[in-house]
């Protein structure tokens, strides 16, 4: 409801205009009347109206005085003269107080309707702009941190004039002076792949969510400045530091603290691992692209100075020797590789692989891109050298499909080097158990072992391969092969045959059961037996027993 109020020193026409004229109808609500404009004044100030019907001529205080008052005090007022004299000069007067309208008495109950049925479209429509307004007040507040984020992300971009920067800060209530000392550190999470796949999305967004809290608030403990996310896996720090006066801090050993307490926070509450990369100094907010790009630069390089690390720019410096020569990949070590394996010499191939990662180490312009084109290499050579002496299986066909993928996985050429080491060594024995047809003892003297072993709870495959001289991933392998089971699998149907057994006997308990057999967990043997058997073991005992 709209409220209006009447003023006009004739008591019969204030009566008049209340009784005879359905307000209601327009949403209107009659909040009073006054004789008088001082009156009508007071009341004003007490309770607001949305419209004022007002005589023109009045004792003390006219309608004209009256207007311009109200329009200066509460000009959202709409005001409506009504005179019995038709007077050129108060039109004019009421037209300049941006009166919305002029009635003459007497009133014409259909003029007032129309009049009122306009001027209540206006109120509609200023009220549902009103609303509008506050509706986008409070989506601009809520979207505010997207905003700030946004034009963080423009500033390391360098998409943002920098006629613009300072409208944009104020704007945005960023603490950020177009001139001032800025660094920027790029906080990048290792093992990225292994973190994405052991979380599900949900998991994602609450650990990104937190880094970046973790961040922030470090920053404004140590600094000053800003973090943002700006790719996945990927956090962005924009530091500024006061360096003037006798209390400037020392900018490396801040920076140093910063970076390291960011490092050993997200190890200690989330469990992961960064590298984090720090620029040099710039001197204007309209530089800090330049100083993304290169704390970017050195938390890459994590390929060759290591993962869980802090780097500098200066630490990135190229010795000469290493800027004039550039040691490319000499395909004669393929020969040197193919030979270790013919011949079955794992020593030999360790030798040769030390030779190739060290040159590859060296390259630091060519970086991980190089070293990962080297690693592939080197697997299609082996490829083929298994089909040329026949030695493929499908576990080996298997292991190198994941060798691809896991290849372009790797951050770092310890990593790269690792998985080349496993997979020659995988193949180095396979050509020796071709050679001398010794599989079948092998897999003979595994399960022997296992037989042996299956108490102790904690036998493991790298357990099995130092028993019979051979790396865990070529017993899995061969064993897989034989038998069509995993080392894994043989020992929990083993376990599974014990505990058979043992169940048969109502003297044993089931926890006593469950350590006999190797393992700790109760709840987990439950579940493996069931997994194994269909049933649980305590109704294994009840139909057995």
């Amino acid at each position: 409801m709209y409220k209006l109020l009447i003023v006009d020193d004739e008591p019969t026409v204030r009566s008049g205009l209340q009784t005879y004229f359905n307000w209601s109808s327009f949403g209107i609500e009659v909040m009073g009347e006054a004789d008088d404009g001082d009156v009508a004044l007071e009341m004003i100030g007490m309770e607001q109206p949305d419209l004022i019907l007002t005589d023109v001529r009045m004792p003390n205080m006219d309608g004209i005085t009256l207007s311009r008052q109200i329009s200066a005090h509460y000009p959202q007022c709409k005001i409506i003269f009504v005179s019995g004299h038709d007077d050129a000069d108060y039109l004019k007067s009421a037209l300049k107080v941006s009166a919305v309208d002029y009635i003459f008495k007497p009133v014409n109950l259909q003029e007032l309707s129309a009049v009122m049925k306009r001027v209540v479209a206006d109120l509609d429509a200023e009220r549902a702009e009103q609303r509008l307004k506050q509706d986008l007040q409070v989506k601009l507040k809520e979207g505010m941190p997207l905003l700030r984020e946004k034009f963080l992300l423009s500033l390391i971009d360098n998409s943002v004039p920098k006629l613009e920067l300072g409208e944009r800060l104020e704007f945005l209530g960023l603490d950020l002076p177009v001139e001032a000392s800025y660094w920027v550190i790029v906080i990048s999470v290792d093992d990225l792949a292994e973190v994405m796949a052991s979380r599900s999305e949900r998991d994602r967004q609450l650990l990104w969510y937190s880094v970046l809290n973790i961040c922030q608030e470090l920053i404004a403990t140590h600094l000053g400045g800003y973090a943002f996310e700006h790719r996945n896996g990927e956090f962005v720090g924009v530091l500024r530091m006061d360096m003037e006066g006798d209390n400037a801090p020392d900018a490396a050993e801040a920076l140093f603290a910063l970076a390291g307490d960011i490092r050993d926070n997200l190890e200690r509450w989330l469990k992961i691992s960064v590298t984090i990369g720090i620029s040099d100094r710039v001197a204007a907010l309209s530089h800090l692209a330049h100083s993304y790009k290169q704390a970017r630069e050195a938390a890459d390089h994590k390929w060759y100075l290591g993962k869980n690390r802090i780097i500098t720019m200066d630490s990135l410096e190229i010795p000469e020797t290493d800027a004039s020569s550039i040691n490319r990949y000499d395909l004669a070590h393929n020969e040197l590789l193919i030979s270790a394996l013919k011949a079955a010499d794992p020593d030999k191939l360790r030798e040769v692989l030390d030779h190739i990662f060290t040159d590859l180490s060296r390259n630091r312009r060519d970086g991980l891109k190089y070293g990962r084109n080297v690693c592939l290499q080197i697997v299609l050579a082996v490829g083929q050298l298994l089909l040329e002496l026949n030695a493929q299986s499908s576990e080996l066909e298997g292991a190198e499909s994941l060798l691809w993928e896991a290849l372009f996985e790797q951050e770092t050429l310890g990593e790269m080097r690792q998985l080349i080491e496993s997979h020659l060594s995988a193949v180095c024995e396979r050509i020796r158990e071709k050679r001398t047809g010794k599989v079948a003892n092998l897999v003979e003297r595994v399960r022997t072992i296992i037989e042996q072993s299956y108490a102790d709870g904690g036998l493991t495959v790298a357990d099995i391969g130092k028993a019979v001289y051979l790396t865990p991933t070529y017993v899995s392998l061969l064993f897989k092969q034989e038998t069509g089971q995993t080392v894994n699998e043989y020992l929990t149907q083993v376990r599974v045959d014990k505990a058979k057994e043992l169940l048969r006997d109502p003297q044993y308990k089931f926890y006593d059961i469950c350590y006999a057999i190797g393992y700790t967990d109760p709840s987990y043997f439950t579940k493996l037996f069931k997994k194994a058997t269909g049933v649980t073991p305590s109704v294994y005992r009840d139909n057995y027993v």
